[in-house]
């Protein structure tokens, strides 16, 4: 399965003013903003930056003085033991804001690697503060990010703690489905999907084998189909079923 012409959620913003022809803010999945607020978000952002496919974005072990919101690209938080074994701890979307977790830690807390090709805006980390004092309404919706991020922590707990191999494959394929087709990433139901097995183990805490003997036998039932790094869910109130996925529809969220 291939889409030569697949277009990206957003090609990067340009110009003078760039935050003004965000092509993220015209989709129904962001609240809209005021051009005051927008004034702000931009004056706050300190630039653009691009990463390729497996580059660090967040470093684990060293402080960023920048946070990010994701403008396009996949990307995961991750934390690793000494030995090397990798929890990830999250995946990253377009609008997705980054970096916030540190400003309240006492050490760093995970890293952050982009999964494919990633555009993402910078903001000054030691201006998050004025950024609150000047614009609480934004600082409303930092913290509104912030609480989503611990759902959606809490969410993986459950699945890691308390769903079987079958239910949490299901559970992580709905879940980035609904998210990615939220922001415009499905195309005639195909959704790209750059992880391998490796990826989809280390967010679900099984073995390599378990996940790779589990994701085979969810494909043989008809309930998705993988090809060429592209995913198309084919059964998706069964594969809701099975992961015991059933969310509301998704509410427009803020972007920074």
């Amino acid at each position: 399965m291939k889409f030569e012409d697949y277009p990206v959620a957003a090609s990067p913003p340009q110009g003078a003013n760039p935050c003004e022809h965000c092509a993220l803010r015209r989709l129904e999945a962001f609240l809209p903003v005021t051009a005051q607020q927008l004034e702000a978000i931009q004056s706050f952002r300190t630039g653009t930056r691009r990463v390729e496919a497996g580059g660090t974005i967040v470093d684990e072990h060293r402080a960023s003085p920048q946070l990010f919101t994701l403008y396009a690209g996949w990307a995961f938080r991750y934390k690793t033991l000494s030995d090397g074994r990798r929890q990830i701890l999250g995946f990253l979307l377009p609008g997705d804001f980054i970096g916030l977790q540190d400003e309240f830690a006492d050490g760093q807390t995970h890293g952050v690697e982009a999964v494919t090709d990633a555009t993402l805006c910078a903001f000054a980390r030691e201006r998050l503060w004025a950024l609150f004092q000047t614009q609480p309404r934004l600082g409303y919706d930092i913290t509104w990010l912030a609480a989503r991020e611990e759902k959606l922590v809490d969410d993986h707990l459950v699945t890691a703690g308390r769903r079987n191999a079958g239910e949490r494959v299901a559970m992580l394929l709905m879940h980035l489905y609904r998210r990615a087709q939220r922001v415009g990433m499905v195309r005639d139901g195909w959704v790209e999907f750059p992880f391998n097995q490796q990826h989809i183990a280390d967010a679900l805490g099984l073995s390599l084998v378990h996940t790779n003997k589990t994701m085979r036998r969810l494909q043989r039932l008809g309930l998705y189909k993988l090809d060429g790094g592209w995913l198309r869910i084919l059964e998706p109130h069964a594969l809701e079923t099975l992961g015991d996925y059933f969310e509301r529809p998704l509410r427009p969220m803020p972007m920074i």
